[in-house]
């Protein structure tokens, strides 16, 4: 029986590795379908959202039916409060990569983003990938020490966040108010993709540690 019930929790953390592969490859599409215009792969995008809901609510299920049943104590309890305020972060990171494909799929056939902001989201996008590629590494191994990593790579968005909203106020800027919007949507939904990979990684310090990063 409690076999069983540490195959139950080891499918957690299976399951949440799993959403972490889906919603990195979300935002890499997501980025190229508002770079190249793409129709086809933004909708492809907002489509496959529903997997990644999917297995949340799978999670969501096998925790609630963990707590009834076993009423976990512990570590065992840190687990299964950790992969719910995982999951509910990893879907949010779905749904922040449909937002980008979605202001993709409104501008097509044109693109949303003017030449001089190019090279900006082309980076915000690397390092939302490299985010979520790191988090789900974090998750599977439970390293502390790559997890606390990940504020110091938020960092990076950051800047390129800010570097955005200075070429939107910059006396150069000749595109209207229209695209300078796109722009301030466009470059929160990836600082705030990056945030919760942060917060997912502290959670996995929460885990082993039973404390949360400073």
């Amino acid at each position: 029986m409690r076999d069983a019930y540490h195959e139950e929790l080891d499918s957690l953390t299976d399951k949440l590795v799993e959403m972490t592969r889906l919603v990195r490859s979300a935002i890499s599409r997501a980025t190229t379908a508002l770079l190249d215009s793409d129709l086809q792969l933004a909708e492809s995008v907002i489509s496959r959202d529903e997997e990644v809901n999917a297995i949340f609510a799978d999670i969501e299920s096998s925790i609630f039916e963990l707590m009834a049943r076993q009423q976990p104590v512990a570590v065992d309890l840190r687990m299964v409060i950790t992969a719910l305020r995982m999951g509910t972060d990893l879907e949010r990171m779905g749904d922040l990569a449909v937002h980008v494909a979605k202001v993709a799929r409104l501008r097509h056939p044109e693109s949303a983003i003017p030449a001089e902001v190019r090279s900006t989201i082309v980076e915000m996008g690397q390092i939302a990938e490299n985010l979520i590629t790191k988090t789900g590494s974090c998750i599977a191994s439970r390293d502390v020490d790559s997890a606390l990593e990940l504020e110091q790579d938020d960092d990076a968005m950051d800047r390129l966040h800010r570097r955005l909203f200075r070429n939107i106020l910059s006396k150069d800027w000749e595109h209207g108010v229209e695209p300078a919007i796109d722009i301030t949507l466009i470059g929160r939904y990836y600082e705030r993709y990056a945030d919760h990979a942060v917060r997912v990684a502290a959670d996995v310090v929460y885990l082993v540690t039973g404390s949360r990063p400073s």
